[in-house]
């Protein structure tokens, strides 16, 4: 796995250390199953430690191993302990059925609660990356998965932001004291979370902004990474917001000059604590989900949706699919057509009626037509 640092990042000290009390699941090699000639996985619970340990842990992403450790442990313990070539698509769906009915449980409480049809359907995934890499390594013929039925996920429209409910967004935020500047930044330049919080001034050049690498946090460590498709880009910023990021450098300069040499001026962090460390992506989402609340934001907006509606209003704007695409990050004009088709529908009015205007102008006038 290859993490985009800065030179002076590997001894600096952005781990955060999980408590000891919190046990994480680990498939990590002992001496015991380190041997080439070991035995090969035999049943789906020894298949999923296998996978995650020869390809999640070592080819994914921090983020996306924890979350399919995660989801791999919702399977029930009686489909795990099942030989491989005796799974059928039929098992699988009587797992499927039995995650949306009783899969998840409350934090709290613990007892058993549905899991919605996009979770189920992203743990077939998992099994299902699981049983292709058992083909591969030759101990299986076929994958059940393919011939399941895992529920389809309904495709729901992502909530928006009116620009006056966004500028109240800006002016209300508290929390971290970069939180409104942030929020800015993330609804003009519509990058991601993480994107944003890994920015360096170093970044910023002619009012645009490299976006090169992204901070993500697991429960065992904060780091900086690749973005999510390894393809660095360019956005333009915004003149209005450039004006307010130099205040923002500016209130940032009185934290340097406080904290002197312990402020982590290596780093060259935007958004930072005061003392210039990595804020934590995950309390920074926490602290606007708070503030929309209090907001009394529609429901299922969160920190995503100023995305969202940048990518929106664009589109809606006529600016074309590809440059919005761009702008955004996306792997392929395909994903942001995918993602967008609700606001590229939207137009279709307006592209009836240029078809109409087109015609009109290149159809030969009636009196010609006549003679």
């Amino acid at each position: 796995m290859i993490f985009c640092l800065p030179d002076r990042l590997e001894s600096a000290v952005v781990v955060t250390r999980v408590p000891e009390c919190v046990s994480l699941p680990s498939t990590r090699t002992t001496s015991s199953d380190a041997r080439i000639a070991a035995e090969v996985p035999k049943t789906l619970a020894t298949l999923l430690q296998e996978f995650l340990r020869q390809h999640v842990e070592e080819k994914l992403a921090p983020k996306t191993s924890e979350r399919y450790h995660e989801q791999a442990a919702c399977l029930a313990p009686e489909l795990l302990a099942m030989p491989l070539a005796e799974i059928t698509p039929l098992h699988l769906n009587r797992e499927w059925s039995r995650l949306l009915k009783s899969g998840g449980h409350h934090r709290r409480t613990k007892k058993a609660r549905p899991l919605s049809a996009k979770t189920v359907r992203n743990i077939a995934g998992v099994v299902s990356s699981a049983f292709g890499r058992a083909i591969r390594w030759g101990l299986v013929t076929t994958n059940p998965v393919t011939n399941s039925e895992p529920p389809i996920a309904r495709k729901r429209i992502k909530k928006l932001l009116t620009p006056t409910e966004q500028d109240m967004v800006f002016e209300a935020a508290t929390g971290p004291w970069c939180l409104p500047m942030f929020l800015r930044m993330a609804g003009s330049i519509a990058a991601r979370r993480g994107e944003i919080l890994a920015l360096r001034w170093a970044d910023i050049e002619d009012g645009r902004a490299s976006i090169t690498r992204s901070l993500t946090q697991t429960k065992q460590v904060l780091d900086f990474k690749c973005t999510k498709t390894d393809n660095p880009h360019v956005v333009a910023i915004p003149p209005s917001t450039l004006v307010a990021l130099d205040e923002h450098r500016k209130r940032q300069d009185e934290f340097r000059r406080k904290f002197g040499p312990d402020y982590r001026v290596d780093l060259d962090l935007i958004f930072a604590n005061p003392d210039g460390t990595p804020l934590k992506p995950d309390s920074i989402s926490a602290s606007v989900s708070l503030l929309f609340r209090k907001l009394k934001l529609p429901k299922g907006t969160s920190l995503h949706s100023l995305r969202h509606t940048h990518a929106s209003e664009l589109l809606d704007a006529g600016v074309p699919l590809p440059v919005v695409s761009a702008r955004l990050g996306h792997s392929s004009v395909r994903v942001t057509a995918d993602i967008y088709s609700h606001a590229i529908h939207g137009q279709d009015d307006e592209a009836v009626r240029r078809w109409e205007e087109y015609h009109q102008r290149n159809r030969p006038s009636q009196s010609k037509s006549v003679q």
